[in-house]
């Protein structure tokens, strides 16, 4: 079959030529690449990605399909700018697959480039650091020089507020599985489903709310549904961006109401807490990254979404208007800091993704020791 020319292009001026999948047109965003092997039905469907041309390691994609049991986004939506592999399996061969990743890409317009040597492109970015890229098919492949202008027009990530483009405008509420124990208000930042659903599997109803939300709205709901604590989930863009939010969860933790913050909600409780956010040179993004756990001396194999991070050192305590803090996860491939938490107990967070979807499970205890704050919380006020 006769495929239509396709270019990645990168705004350093480098140039990798391949053939079009998926939708056709131009697609602009951030190059970043995935070391996952597996997933990338939930890394495509992940909010966090909003903005981003993802560029999958493994060697083929599509092998299993896509079904309608995976997807980490309200509605399923594909939030990925763009998909670049090597091999786009021709089969399709899992007993859940509903469709081809192909199809699903044509019906949600994703523009897709293969047969790229997708290891040149990642030791590229890795040396580098992840760039403005753009996807280009068919007649919108032009002159190099004008599509690295189109590139260069588009805004940098860094500096980009994207967390509302992806939140709910309304607040609505996943049940759980089973008898209703508690109950935690979740700022949806860009939420990826599973993690409702976590807690879902341990009796916690999830009343999600948009992330632009008041803590006086947040008292209310709380009152309303008998909450015991508030979440604040995984998103895309510049955490420096997030001041609304971050005033907001000031009011949280300075009310000592249980507080867990997955990904950009680490990097919002780090910032409430006074510490700074920089953007990585490219990233953390894949499920095989080690973090330890200075706490209890625990390596945790984690997933991990991120391309920014906060500023700090392992094991580092400083003070907080809040009371003592402390660095409590660093990845071990680099020290960059993977979690932090207030002494006392009362608010704690990490960079990486309990939820797993897709990844192992090592860090999913962490939804336990929520679970136990909210335990502590509801006995306290009997």
């Amino acid at each position: 079959m006769t495929r239509t020319p396709a270019a990645l292009v990168l705004a350093d001026g480098r140039i990798f030529r391949g053939r079009a999948f998926g939708a056709q047109g131009t697609s602009l965003g951030e190059a970043v690449f995935t070391t996952a092997m597996t997933g990338y039905q939930e890394t495509m469907t992940d909010p966090s990605y909003h903005r981003q041309i993802v560029v999958a390691t493994a060697p083929q994609i599509g092998n299993t399909g896509w079904n309608d049991e995976d997807s980490e986004s309200r509605g399923d939506r594909i939030w990925v700018a763009g998909l670049v592999i090597r091999d786009l399996s021709r089969t399709v061969s899992n007993w859940r697959a509903k469709r081809s990743l192909e199809d699903e890409m044509k019906a949600q317009g994703i523009i897709g480039i293969q047969g790229v040597d997708t290891r040149a492109i990642v030791r590229h970015l890795r040396d580098r650091g992840s760039v403005s890229a753009g996807l280009f098919t068919g007649d919108d492949v032009t002159s190099d020089d004008e599509m690295v202008a189109k590139v260069k027009e588009q805004p940098s990530m860094k500096g980009s507020d994207l967390a509302g483009d992806v939140s709910t405008d309304d607040v609505y509420v996943i049940e759980p599985d089973g008898d209703l124990k508690y109950t935690v208000i979740a700022y949806d930042m860009g939420i990826k489903t599973n993690t409702p659903r976590e807690f879902a599997q341990r009796g916690v109803r999830t009343v999600v709310v948009p992330s632009d939300t008041s803590f006086d709205t947040v008292q209310e709901l709380m009152k309303e549904y008998d909450a015991q604590g508030v979440f604040v989930s995984n998103g895309p863009g510049d955490p420096a961006t997030a001041d609304v939010t971050i005033n907001e969860i000031k009011k949280v933790l300075d009310a000592k109401i249980p507080f867990f913050g997955i990904c950009f909600g680490n990097q919002i409780l780090g910032r409430a807490l006074g510490m700074d956010t920089y953007k990585l040179k490219f990233g953390h993004r894949g499920i095989n990254v080690p973090v330890l756990d200075h706490t209890t001396g625990k390596i945790d194999i984690t997933a991990q979404n991120h391309g920014f991070a906060l500023k700090g050192e392992p094991g580092e305590e400083f003070s907080t208007p809040f009371g003592p803090a402390v660095v409590t996860h660093t990845c071990l491939n680099d020290d960059v800091v993977e979690g932090v938490a207030l002494k006392d107990g009362s608010a704690f967070s990490v960079q990486y993704h309990p939820e797993s979807a897709a990844g192992p499970h090592d860090a999913n205890p962490l939804f336990d020791r929520f679970v136990s704050q909210l335990a502590q919380a509801k006995q306290s006020a009997k």
